[in-house]
């Protein structure tokens, strides 16, 4: 089920993923493998189906649109059926900034835990949530 806009549309969720913050929220030697880590976070999102409790979206479960934004030594990762990868041509926290305008119909949440990048998001117009939120949904 998807948040209705004030025409009774149904607005799409977008979920904007912090790659390098999410892979770095958790110590297990991704600073190691920086393409492995991207991967294996894309391939656990890819799994991810109808998430409840995403801002915007309504009551009940919503299957966002996922798009996951990596940067530096984590590129070369390729988008997937249910995954786009967006690689930043510089900062991350820019092309986030950039993605977090929520266009006409969608609500839009950006995964980062970076307070600077969380403040631009939300003037952009989208909600934010913390990594641990996407970890504990994850498969």
């Amino acid at each position: 089920m998807t948040e209705q806009c004030s025409d009774q549309a149904p607005r799409r969720p977008v979920l904007i993923v912090d790659g390098a913050n999410v892979v770095g929220a958790t110590p297990d030697g991704w600073w190691r493998d920086r393409t492995g880590a991207a991967t294996r976070l894309r391939d656990r999102l890819a799994r991810l189906g109808a998430v409840e409790g995403l801002p915007g979206a309504g009551f009940g479960p919503a299957r966002p649109e996922i798009v996951l934004v990596i940067e530096g030594a984590a590129r070369g990762v390729p988008s997937v059926p249910g995954v786009r990868v967006v690689e930043a041509p510089g900062s991350g926290d820019d092309t986030i900034a950039r993605l977090a305008a929520p266009e006409a119909g969608e609500t839009r949440t950006v995964v980062t835990a970076d307070r600077e990048l969380r403040r631009r998001a939300e003037a952009a117009g989208a909600s934010v949530v913390g990594p641990g939120w996407l970890l504990g949904r994850l498969p």
